[in-house]
């Protein structure tokens, strides 16, 4: 999906630990760190999102959810500390 000058950079730092005996055993690595890399880190460049969540158009309603859920949770830490004091 993403290839980027850092991505290749933390790939080969990786790729010097794995250890892989067969031509297949680095092709599973580096299959498993491609799907790492796409799908489940998040990408401080991307706004925290993974590579898949940009790429399959579900940035906006991720960041909304977020927006959401910070919203949500600052209105019932301003009640909590309302009541609190009262």
């Amino acid at each position: 999906m993403f290839v980027e000058r850092q991505r290749l950079k933390r790939f080969d730092k990786r790729m010097n630990r794995w250890d892989y005996f067969l031509p297949g055993d680095l092709e599973r690595q580096i299959g498993d760190f491609v799907e790492y890399d796409n799908n489940r880190r998040y990408h401080e460049s991307l706004g925290n999102l993974t590579s898949a969540d940009v790429c399959l158009g579900r940035a906006e309603q991720i960041l909304k959810q977020r927006e959401e859920i910070k919203r949500k949770t600052i209105l019932k830490r301003r009640l909590r500390h309302q009541t609190e004091n009262t």
